[in-house]
């Protein structure tokens, strides 16, 4: 609090202030204007003399404003100049064309709207001035606000902050506030202080993120454990097979698979969603009986692993095709990746019946060249 002095008189006068993200307390201020304390009684409706801000917003417009107080009377409750005494009744006195007319044409002067920028919903959840008589026989007066704003999108309102204020002061029953200059301090912060909150988060806060870009790296892992993930410089060998050998008509048996990791980040307002690829066989799913431990039976097996490694490939191009928003960029991710799945057992299913599980040496050279050839093509 501080005190000043006006016509002879001690008062004291402050805001305080605060923006808060999920509930938590981003910060908090204390100003002073004691000079709003003035000999004026309020009689009509308050016009709050709208002017520019000095900073206007580079990151939002306010789009649309909503009124959603409980109660949507007068926002000023005064009690009477000079006569004020414990039995007064208070007199309501409301902005001119209402409050909601009133604050939506403040902010289109304040801020005037450059719709190049991102739109946000401010609703208006508490804006109200109580003064009381106070045993001292002071008059104590009470301002509260409470803003949230909302991202607009074409179908749906995001949440992204709240704001709540006050400011205290007290006066003599003979002196009356400038109240249209307290209301209009109290919008002032609201909006300057969500104007810095989106200047901070613009860059890194995934709700104000402007794009979507999507990059693709190979999963690794030394030392390496059961698992093989997939690398042309690490083509299968017997020693891999180390399952039990299975009672099957079959000399050979290999598991491959393909999945992702999945991390997002944003960097300079754009979703980077990383995705690092997992083609992969596990040793201990790889069985081999001991007379089909040759080349040819080896390369077979080797083919199903290389099919897998095209299924990931043709996944990352269907991916850099979509056009990925950041309002659904993992539902495309997770429609592409049941559909490669299911590509990937339709081709296994290919390669094995037409090669007659490489027993037709032919058909299996004709799928050699066909496999090398479309890895070739991603390089």
């Amino acid at each position: 609090m501080a005190c000043c002095a006006t016509a002879g008189l001690t008062f004291i006068n402050f805001f305080s202030h605060r923006i808060s993200l999920r509930g938590k307390l981003l910060l908090f201020m204390s100003l002073f204007f004691c000079q709003y304390l003035k000999a004026q009684k309020i009689t009509g409706s308050i016009v709050l003399n709208n002017d520019q801000l000095a900073v206007l917003p580079k990151e939002f417009y306010i789009a649309a404003v909503v009124d959603d107080r409980d109660d949507r009377n007068a926002v000023a409750w005064l009690l009477p100049f000079g006569t004020a005494t414990a039995t007064s009744a208070k007199y309501p006195v409301d902005l001119k064309g209402g409050t909601l007319a009133a604050i939506r044409q403040f902010i289109d002067v304040a801020m005037p709207a450059n719709k190049g920028l991102r739109p946000v919903v401010m609703h208006i959840k508490t804006f109200r001035l109580d003064e009381t008589l106070l045993p001292t026989g002071y008059v104590e007066g009470k301002l509260k606000v409470s803003l949230s704003f909302d991202l607009q999108k074409p179908d749906q309102l995001i949440y992204l902050t709240d704001y709540n204020g006050s400011a205290d002061y007290n006066r003599r029953v003979n002196q009356d506030v400038d109240v249209k200059v307290v209301l209009r301090r109290a919008l002032e912060y609201g909006l300057n202080n969500f104007n810095s909150w989106i200047n901070r988060e613009a860059a890194t806060n995934v709700k104000l993120a402007k794009g979507v870009k999507i990059y693709f790296t190979e999963y690794t892992e030394r030392p390496e454990g059961d698992t093989i993930y997939y690398s042309p410089q690490r083509p299968l060998q017997w020693a891999d097979f180390m399952a039990k050998p299975m009672i099957s008509r079959f000399g050979a048996s290999v598991l491959p698979g393909v999945g992702y990791n999945e991390d997002v980040t944003v960097d300079k307002g754009i979703v980077m969603v990383h995705l690092s690829m997992k083609v992969y066989l596990p040793k201990s799913a790889c069985w081999v009986k001991a007379d089909s431990r040759n080349g040819y039976s080896l390369n077979h097996e080797q083919r199903h692993f290389d099919i897998v490694k095209i299924i990931s490939e043709r996944f990352k191009q269907k991916l850099k095709a979509e056009k990925l928003t950041i309002d659904n960029y993992d539902g495309p991710i997770s429609v592409q990746y049941l559909e490669i799945l299911h590509e990937m057992n339709v081709m296994q299913d290919q390669y094995d019946g037409e090669t007659g599980h490489g027993m037709n040496t032919a058909i299996q050279q004709q799928w050699n060249e066909r496999i090398d050839k479309e890895l070739g093509s991603f390089k």
